[in-house]
C-alpha cells in the first residue's frame, strides 16, 4: 500500500475528487466501505425491529 501524497492545491482550488476506475483503487475501497456501513446499519435495524437475527431470516436457524 502506498502512502498518500500531500496535496499541492491552493486554498482557492477545490480538492480533486477520486475518479471511478477498475481494480483496487482508493475510490473503490471508499465506495465498498460506505456500502458495508449502510448494510451493517440496516442489519442492526432489521434485528431491532423484528427481534430476529439474520440466520432466522435466512432460514438457517
Amino acid at each position: 500500500m502506498t502512502s498518500p501524497t500531500p496535496s499541492t492545491s491552493t486554498p482557492d482550488e477545490p480538492n480533486p475528487q477520486p475518479e471511478p476506475a477498475m481494480g483496487w483503487t482508493s475510490y473503490a475501497e471508499q465506495i465498498n466501505g460506505r456500502f458495508a456501513m449502510v448494510g451493517f446499519v440496516l442489519l442492526i435495524l432489521l434485528e431491532f425491529f423484528t427481534h430476529q437475527d439474520l440466520f432466522t431470516w435466512l432460514g438457517l436457524h
